[in-house]
């Protein structure tokens, strides 16, 4: 299954237990993997539109770990753990997500230059195709994921 939002140059698609988002952001991929990774920037952009997060620790190494609570536009806080199992600067980023001590999810990251602009492709591996329906659904995690993407560009344009 494919997905296009005509409003947003993000991709979207979905096979089985895995979604893969992808866009071309109009910067230097040292620039938006800095901007993905650093504690200064990372509060600026992270999370759909409507939501802030509080970075509580963030270690972007293999075998580190990002904590953060994002904060919903209806006051509810999400508690978040990350557990990096690779970084390889400035083009890859393999991490664990989740929460309440169990991986939720795994996530890769890659960050590909091409004259001067940087495509984004970012997989996500649930544990079955029907937890990520679940987590389409119930979540808009599809929405959520252009949103946060769309703020991420705003973000880099501050930047240039």
């Amino acid at each position: 299954m494919t997905q296009n939002n005509s409003t947003s140059s993000t991709v979207t698609s979905i096979e089985g237990r895995e979604l893969t988002v992808k866009r071309v952001f109009q910067a230097s991929r040292e620039l938006v993997y800095k901007t993905w990774t650093d504690p200064v920037h990372l509060p600026q952009w992270w999370g759909p539109k409507g939501f802030t997060i509080t970075v509580q620790e963030i270690d972007v190494r293999s075998g580190g770990v990002w904590h953060y609570i994002m904060h919903g536009p209806d006051g509810t806080d999400y508690d978040n753990h990350i557990r990096y199992i690779e970084v390889t600067s400035p083009e890859r980023l393999v991490y664990a997500h989740g929460g309440d001590g169990e991986d939720d999810f795994h996530v890769t990251v890659t960050f590909e230059e091409r004259d001067g602009v940087t495509e984004l492709t970012m997989r996500t591996l649930f544990k079955s195709a029907a937890e990520l329906e679940r987590v389409a659904k119930e979540y808009g995690a599809i929405e959520a994921a252009k949103s946060t993407l769309d703020r991420l560009a705003e973000q880099l344009a501050k930047l240039k």
